[in-house]
């Protein structure tokens, strides 16, 4: 320090010293947009639903059966002192369920005045897709999904079609569980 340079302009240089030593940032790449869902597959068709439609992922709870109901009500459920009513997705839609009952999952849906744990063969996890692999053209599949799905992705030759489980509980036929 010389008696000229005060401690602020000693400090300014010592900063210009330092950037000039210093490697440059890395070139900024381009973020590509994605959209995120939780996958699950009923019989051997891939779907996903919005985070936002999904409440919790369990595993298959002890319930106790109900008379009275349809086939695909499985029964109700004390999830932390809340009854859920476990509605099967394989019996509901006339599919066949091919997985072991440890590799079943329910996804929990709390969607205006429903509340119901949807019984499905397995949870596949959080999938990540880039939103320019989405269609709203559906590739060939049973009609009985239809409804419910609002179009699809396509991720390494398999395509994820985007269930959504509010139209679902919005659904008359799903709603009538009396037998």
């Amino acid at each position: 320090m010389t008696d000229k340079q005060t401690p602020y302009e000693l400090l300014v240089h010592i900063d210009a010293l330092c950037r000039g030593q210093s490697p440059g940032l890395p070139a900024q790449q381009e973020v590509a947009q994605s959209w995120s869902g939780i996958g699950f597959r009923i019989a051997d068709q891939y779907f996903v639903a919005p985070m936002s439609e999904v409440a919790e992922v369990l595993h298959e709870p002890r319930y106790t059966l109900l008379p009275g109901v349809k086939s695909w009500v499985r029964g109700v459920a004390n999830v932390r002192g809340r009854l859920l009513p476990v509605m099967d997705l394989c019996g509901f839609f006339g599919t066949e369920s091919n997985s072991a009952k440890k590799l079943r999952r329910l996804l929990v849906v709390e969607h205006r005045d429903v509340f119901a744990g949807l019984t499905v063969d397995a949870v596949l996890g959080m999938q990540h897709f880039a939103v320019d692999s989405y269609s709203e053209e559906l590739p060939d599949i049973n009609t009985v999904f239809a409804p419910f799905v609002q179009g699809a992705f396509l991720s390494e030759q398999q395509a994820w079609l985007v269930f959504s489980p509010h139209a679902l509980a919005r659904d008359e036929k799903f709603l009538d569980v009396v037998a």
